[in-house]
């Protein structure tokens, strides 16, 4: 079974996942523009059963574009995002890619809020469904 830590940059708060993400996107909305600081976010989610973590956070908690509220956690110390909670899919974590620090982490099978994408950003792929 695959095994993956995600942290924070200072290393103190990490998640840890076993199995295979269940779900991979990008999304282009514009509070997931904020929260990542770059033009989209991707990220991976786990069933929350297959995750464990480890470490303080605080948590903030926002209603996004959709309307739906999502719990986020981020290191106290360093401020990293490892992961957060939405309402859509209770059932899961979602942990940004980038906490994994993984090149070799799958592609995204998801590209959402597309309306809301730069104009020179492109997802591709062959499987990608676009929204």
């Amino acid at each position: 079974m695959t095994r993956r830590t995600a942290h924070c940059r200072c290393g103190q708060l990490r998640a840890v996942c076993e199995g295979e993400p269940v779900r991979i996107s990008v999304c282009h909305c514009l509070e997931c523009q904020r929260r990542s600081g770059s033009a989209f976010a991707a990220q991976a989610r786990f069933p929350v059963e297959c995750v464990t973590f480890t470490g303080s956070s605080t948590r903030w908690e926002h209603v996004g574009e959709s309307g739906r509220a999502a719990e986020f956690h981020f290191c106290p110390i360093c401020g990293g995002a490892v992961w957060y909670r939405n309402a859509a899919f209770p059932e899961t974590y979602a942990i940004p890619i980038g906490a994994f620090a993984d090149p070799d982490f799958p592609a995204p099978g998801f590209s959402v809020f597309e309306n809301r994408r730069h104009a020179w950003v492109e997802i591709t792929g062959d499987d990608i469904v676009h929204d």
